[in-house]
């Protein structure tokens, strides 16, 4: 009789508390979903700005990184690889969450130029819809892995394919002191910098890399926040963003990754109209 009443008193008990949960659990769902920032209204022509991206991640190390850019207040680009969002789906929310860049790496790191249209076509589409299923945010921007692209790449992939100003090389030296170093001194305005979440390295070098940025007037933006609401043209590739006039007086970066500035100032075209010849690659970008 013990047991069998100990027995109903544990059936009980955990009838009570599964009801809990999925009371709680009712309660959060319906409540509306919380939404990614808006690009900030920054505009670029007044102020010097520079755009880092993190290219292969999301990786172990991507949220200190995202620590450290929500304690200076800046945004970032994140070009990620499909086949590892799901596995840090929650940092790839938090990403978008926190108002930087959700853009696309490829699934698996191929280069492009050696594939079929329709392994193209998967490459791409499967990561949109692995970034989508984590972020809520649908990727806008590419980047082809080592930067090779051909007239081809760039017409099956029919998004515009972002590559960079300043290649660190942090993949092929590891180096924090290398890192920082010309991560503050190489970038200029409107400029785009290469980095890798997926190496410690890369990501201890940032907070100084931040740091000495803004000492040198540098507000720190996404790629899309630079290029001010320009609409960048589907097929063809931008390394930098076009620069028009010295800025007014140095950068005020705004307070915190959802902050605002000034309205932004029309531009005009991107500063490259073709695709870069697809060279022989480098293995880490």
């Amino acid at each position: 009789m013990l047991l069998l009443v100990a027995g109903c008193w544990g059936g009980e008990e955990k009838q009570a508390r599964h009801a809990g949960e999925q009371a709680a659990v009712g309660e959060q769902t319906s409540r509306p979903p919380a939404k990614p920032p808006p690009p900030r209204k920054i505009d670029c022509d007044r102020v010097k700005c520079v755009s880092l991206t993190f290219d292969d991640g999301p990786g172990p190390h991507t949220a200190r990184l995202l620590d450290t850019l929500k304690a200076g207040g800046v945004r970032a680009t994140f070009f990620m690889l499909g086949e590892v969002v799901q596995e840090h789906a929650g940092v790839v929310r938090r990403m978008a969450l926190e108002g930087h860049e959700v853009a696309n790496h490829t699934w698996s790191h191929p280069d492009l130029t050696g594939l079929s249209p329709k392994e193209v076509r998967s490459q791409i589409e499967r990561t949109q819809k692995a970034i989508r299923n984590a972020s809520g945010v649908e990727p806008a921007l590419m980047r082809p892995p080592y930067g090779a692209t051909n007239d081809e790449v760039g017409r099956t992939v029919g998004m515009p394919q972002i590559l960079w100003s300043v290649d660190t090389k942090d993949w092929q030296f590891r180096s924090v002191s290398r890192d920082t170093k010309v991560g503050i001194t190489k970038p200029e305005r409107g400029g785009i910098v290469l980095y890798h979440d997926v190496h410690k390295e890369s990501v201890d070098s940032i907070p100084k890399v931040v740091e000495g940025l803004k000492k040198r007037g540098f507000t720190l933006v996404t790629v899309t926040e630079m290029f001010r609401g320009e609409q960048l043209k589907p097929r063809e590739t931008y390394t930098e963003a076009p620069v028009e006039a010295e800025p007014l007086s140095a950068s005020p970066t705004p307070g915190s990754p959802t902050g605002t500035a000034p309205e932004p100032t029309p531009t005009g075209t991107s500063p490259t109209g073709t695709s870069p010849t697809g060279t022989s690659p480098n293995p880490g970008q």
